[in-house]
């Protein structure tokens, strides 16, 4: 029998504690179904009895206390919400303890948000990761040394795992459960829980918002340029001469304060745009793309799917239906 523990942090997203506990615990419910012994001993940890969850609404109580884990298999972070770095701060008797049954052979399971924590505690430095698209640029701040996958679903390295945003952590528990309890059952479980199974990307659901979080006021005129002006063919010398600094220097810089280069930065504000324009208006394709600047329908289609893993049509189909249904309702 594999030993999952699901640790319950203070400020822990309850949604994805719950649905973690219900699918392993579903696993067994079908073992016992088909005269099989049960496959997972799931408990929930925690550093005291009683925990607070979800913005303090909820309290959930811990079947073990980690001093009293003596070995598990498996270690599930759920989501944490908050300002993520005093989530981390308040939970840090977790972080060597992780960090211990890690070292023992245990495996290491992240939920969204999650990441924050499993990455302070070293664990995931040079290795791949995932967490919330919307939280990609403070995690890179604070562990530079992680590999973030920004657009993947799941991650897996050397037995630590990781989902992207929200809900996609669904498709992870998923992931484990085939692992450790085969394709048919993993399948069963999406089944019963309504689950889109084997997504690999978060693209199609990602915003560009820019990084406008550093402090060179240079470069941050550029990008409201940029944000203004992105019909438009805009070069880099342009906007060296618009903000009075030298090509070599404003490149550096604006890599290093957006953590794209410039041409990067300028084709995903189109895209932002053309991504707008497809949930919302009436326009075709061809007339997003001439709209947003692009003149080569090879390019636009090939850079949007780069962006957002499907081409412009079918995240029209995708999104602008979702929309005419939100509205209608």
């Amino acid at each position: 029998m594999k030993h999952i523990s699901i640790i319950i942090p203070e400020r822990a997203i309850l949604a994805s504690l719950e649905g973690s506990r219900q699918l392993f615990t579903q696993v067994n419910g079908f073992c016992l179904q088909n005269g099989q012994p049960p496959l997972f001993d799931v408990q929930l940890v925690g550093l005291q009895a009683d925990t607070k969850a979800s913005g303090g609404l909820f309290t959930v109580n811990a079947s073990r206390l980690i001093s009293e884990v003596e070995k598990t298999d498996l270690i599930i972070i759920p989501a944490i919400d908050g300002d993520l770095s005093e989530t981390v701060r308040i939970n840090g008797a977790f972080v060597p303890w992780i960090k211990k049954h890690y070292e023992a052979g245990a495996e290491v399971a992240s939920l969204c948000l999650g990441a924050f924590l499993l990455a302070e505690t070293g664990l995931l430095a040079g290795k791949k990761c995932a967490t919330h698209w919307m939280a990609t640029e403070e995690f890179k701040q604070l562990y530079p040394d992680a590999d973030l996958l920004t657009e993947n679903i799941i991650t897996e390295d050397k037995g630590i795992y990781c989902s992207g945003g929200a809900f996609s952590y669904l498709n992870l528990i998923l992931y484990l459960i085939e692992k450790y309890a085969g394709r048919a059952m993993a399948l069963l479980c999406a089944k019963v829980f309504a689950i889109e199974v084997d997504r690999q990307t978060q693209l199609p659901f990602t915003m560009f918002r820019g990084q406008k979080t550093h402090e060179d006021q240079a470069i941050k005129e550029a990008q409201e340029f940029i944000e203004s002006n992105f019909r438009d063919k805009i070069t880099i010398d342009q906007l060296c001469d618009r903000v009075a600094v030298g090509r070599r220097s404003f490149e550096r810089r604006f890599k290093k304060a957006t953590n794209n280069t410039v041409l990067e930065y300028i084709q995903r504000v189109k895209i932002e745009a053309a991504k707008q324009q497809l949930e919302l208006e009436e326009k075709n394709v061809s007339e997003v793309m001439f709209d947003v600047g692009y003149i080569d329908q090879k390019t636009f289609r090939q850079m949007f799917k780069k962006v957002t893993g499907l081409s412009p049509a079918a995240y029209k189909h995708k999104f602008r239906n979702y929309n005419l249904l939100a509205a209608a309702n």
